[in-house]
């Protein structure tokens, strides 16, 4: 058996996909991950997140499938798992108007799918057939134009220069306005009924074929509820005026039936009301998404033979040449060619300072250049730039779903049919026990209520809302979340696990001193070392190269190169087999006089440089030296760690020595030292045994395992791909401050659902009493109308989303 370093996956070696650098041979459990670790991503496989090892692949297909991309579809339901359409409407299920997707190309096929139901999809707008509510555009669109909206204030507005006379003509005698006896009973009646037939036929008419939708499905939901209750208010009400003869002595009062079209004009305008503020907050849920893909300017400066030319983004190539003037933003993804400048890179990283920028230095998309010009080479374009796949993850994280979700949608399933059941019940007893007259007027009256103050939807936003906000803030401070059961989790850390290099340290490793044994030139061994060195990707034999290149060594080519994993390198240069690496790696290989300079190398070991040992063919050379800086803001990370009640343990490759140098000098808990791939793996499975929640960070391809293994994987956005494939959160900057951002995230987005759960569980669960009568006993002022039912359902939903919407505001440290 083996592990995949990709997804951490324990694979079988005879079925798995194998992959071989040098003597070592990894083993994958699809070809997704083969090509993730080769950086072979030429046939067009896109970067998917990891899903349960429980599955023969961890993409969910057989070894070697190929991956087919999610749905680009651009409209997508957030309650309702799988609906999406490619043009603006509403949810089949949950009836919520589809919420726009956020995506990077502006040109993909419009998909619309439910807020509350993300399974439900299609390419035109409609609603959703679980809950009814209106689906939404997926992908996000600039400055989205939301038909649904548009719509719901349409017919608002409408109804409610209808409503309010209708409301008039109803309340006016009760407050001592007999305008009913100066119309007489007959016009009052029918001047009720035509004013309110446009309110709930035409502005009401979404509503009800939503609510027929739902019961035809059996998908019963808000618009269900608000159907039956209007629809039987109206009914009732139209009988009383066309048929009297049929309405029963017990519905009337002094022998005159009493109609309620007020009632269902309000509720609908009402409702209409609350639809419309829900639109709007829930714009404003996709603030972050819309703020980053802002950053990206609409033209460019391209240079081509001394001419340049305004291009669109989307007519960019790579290998383009581009100008970017002071204050302009950088359009695309590049390298620096001529000039030199300083850049304001805090809305990608969320780092204040302005970064310099020399020829040979990468720049990002979507920053924003300060003071100088320069000329720049365009490296990646469309939807392979930094922001385009910002975006994109982004995107995702806020359309997945979190176990808390579990609760609401548990407590959904009975929702409608309990509410329903409920009406019936207060229908009964009112007209039973008769407490008021006329008894089965007030029994309709509150049955209806019953029906309307009901909001399943405040239930099922409670957490999507949530998500969305906050996946989006963390965003806006370079900490990108891949789904919402990472957030969740992350809520829950009581161990950080720590790689040395790249994450603790600057990763940028330097070399300091090449220390020969008597006898040997020191030139000719930094050239031997450096020649070897160059065939290898690890940062250690980068700086190693760079520091021979600054010591005007001449490097020669070298054959039968091998990596060996977690112990060095080797090769042969001008006929001499060179070996690099540590100690017991050459102890292993037979190589003799390894002695001699051990008192030095403990010293250098003991100051916190790396020592790498040196040997050409079976004797020793000397010492390589490399040293790699503690970042400035890791000793600030480690502690607030500690004030967050975490336990930190730092695992590396280097020599104890190294090791408990740099512990020491952050304070962290516990530390590993020589440890490999395999073993940092077991050491994260061990942590998980003994009963904790552990987060890795790492940065490279040897964290993989680890990565893939710990509850939550969190790649420094400055390492490899692979390990930001692995992970569940990437950090844009490289900061440890983002991992305490992030956790401070996770925890108060936890709070939030949970306020939110309580309010929609404590709503509902009185609400829906009280509407029935219960305090009646207690005073018969304390009933409540069905019109205050409406008034409260309808803000229900939107306190939900605001409550949600004030994680945008909230202090990440």
């Amino acid at each position: 058996m083996a592990i995949d370093p990709i997804c951490g996956m324990t694979v079988d070696e005879s079925t798995a996909i194998s992959y071989q650098i040098g003597d070592e041979t990894y083993y994958f459990c699809c070809e997704h991950c083969r090509q993730k670790f080769a950086g072979d991503t030429s046939d067009g496989l896109m970067p998917l997140p990891m899903s349960s090892p429980e599955k023969s692949c961890c993409h969910g297909g057989g070894g070697g499938e190929r991956v087919v991309p999610s749905s680009s579809a651009a409209y997508y339901c957030p309650m309702c798992p799988g609906v999406e359409s490619d043009e603006p409407g509403t949810c089949p299920k949950c009836g919520m108007a589809l919420d726009a997707a956020s995506s990077a190309s502006m040109s993909v096929k419009t998909v619309y799918v439910c807020p509350m139901h993300p399974e439900v999809e299609q390419d035109h707008p409609g609603s959703c057939p679980v809950c009814g509510m209106d689906l939404e555009p997926k992908s996000f669109v600039p400055e989205p134009d939301d038909p649904e909206l548009t719509n719901m204030t349409f017919r608002f507005w409408i109804a409610l220069s209808l409503s309010v006379p209708v409301f008039l003509l109803s309340m006016l005698p009760m407050a001592g306005v007999p305008i009913n006896q100066w119309l007489g009973h007959t016009v009052h009646s029918w001047g009720q009924l035509l004013l309110s037939t446009p309110v709930v036929l035409w502005a009401g008419w979404p509503f009800f074929e939503r609510g027929w939708n739902s019961i035809r499905t059996w998908n019963l939901n808000m618009f269900t509820l608000i159907a039956i209750g209007t629809g039987a208010a109206y009914g009732y009400s139209l009988l009383c005026i066309l048929l009297p003869s049929f309405i029963p002595d017990d519905f009337k009062h002094h022998g005159v039936a009493e109609v309620y079209f007020e009632s269902a004009a309000v509720i609908i305008t009402l409702v209409l009301l609350g639809q419309m503020l829900e639109g709007r907050a829930r714009r404003r849920t996709g603030g972050a998404i819309r703020e980053l893909i802002s950053l990206a300017p609409p033209i460019a400066h391209r240079v081509s033979e001394g001419v340049e030319q305004n291009v669109e983004l989307s007519q960019l190539n790579k290998g383009d040449v581009l100008r970017v003037r002071p204050g302009e933003k950088i359009p695309v993804d590049g390298t620096v060619t001529a000039g030199s400048s300083s850049v304001d890179e805090s809305m990608i990283t969320g780092e204040p300072l302005a970064v310099g920028k020399n020829p040979g230095d990468a720049v990002i998309g979507g920053t924003v250049n300060q003071t100088g010009s320069f000329l720049m080479q365009a490296t990646q374009v469309g939807n392979e730039t930094v922001l385009a796949r910002i975006v994109e993850l982004v995107s995702q994280a806020q359309r997945s779903r979190a176990p808390i979700q579990r609760v609401a949608d548990s407590v959904a399933g009975y929702f409608v049919p309990a509410v329903v059941l409920a009406s019936v019940l207060t229908f009964v007893v009112w007209a039973v026990l008769q407490p008021q007259q006329p008894a089965l007027a007030w029994a309709l009256v509150n049955a209806v209520a019953v029906l309307i103050i009901a909001c399943p939807c405040a239930l099922g936003l409670a957490t999507p809302m949530s998500i969305m906000v906050g996946v989006g803030r963390g965003a806006h401070e370079g900490v990108l979340i891949r789904n919402a059961e990472t957030l969740e989790t992350l809520e829950k850390v009581d161990t950080i696990v720590v790689d040395k290099t790249g994450t603790l340290t600057e990763g940028r490793p330097t070399l300091t001193n090449c220390i020969p044994v008597e006898g040997t030139d020191e030139s000719a061994l930094l050239q031997l070392v450096a020649s070897v060195e160059q065939s290898s990707e690890h940062p250690l034999a980068r700086a190693i190269v760079e520091g021979a290149s600054d010591r005007n060594a001449k490097l020669s080519p070298a054959s039968d190169f091998q990596s060996i994993t977690g112990g060095g390198v080797s090769g042969v240069v001008a006929g001499k087999t060179i070996l690099i690496g540590k100690r017991a790696l050459l102890a292993e290989r037979g190589v003799e006089n390894l002695d001699v300079l051990d008192s030095r190398a403990g010293e250098l070991q003991e100051q916190g440089h790396t020592v790498m040992y040196v040997a050409q063919g079976n004797q020793f050379a000397g010492l390589i030296v490399v040293s790699d800086q503690i970042k400035a803001t890791a000793a600030d990370a480690i502690n607030t760690f500690h004030e967050l009640g975490l336990r930190v343990i730092m695992l590396t490759g280097d020599n104890e020595k190294t090791a408990r140098h740099v512990a020491s000098q952050l304070g962290i808990d516990d530390f590993q030292a020589g440890v490999v791939p395999e073993q940092k793996h077991q050491r994260i499975e061990e942590l998980k045994s003994e009963g904790r929640t552990v987060a890795m960070a790492g940065d490279g391809i040897n964290d993989a395992p680890a990565l893939a293994a710990a509850d939550v994987g969190i790649a420094m956005g400055t390492g490899t791909d692979v390990a930001i494939e692995s992970a569940g959160v990437t950090l844009v900057k490289g900061d440890l401050r983002g991992i305490v951002k992030a956790i401070q995230l996770s925890r108060r987005t936890l709070q939030n659902i949970r306020q939110n759960l309580f309010f929609a569980l404590i709503y509902n669960a009185l609400g829906v009493p009280i509407a029935a009568g219960v305090l009646y006993p207690i005073s018969s002022s304390l009933l409540l109308n069905p019109m205050l039912a409406a008034l409260a359902m309808s803000f229900s939903s939107v306190s939900v989303i605001s409550n949600a919407l004030r994680l945008r505001t909230t202090k990440l440290e």
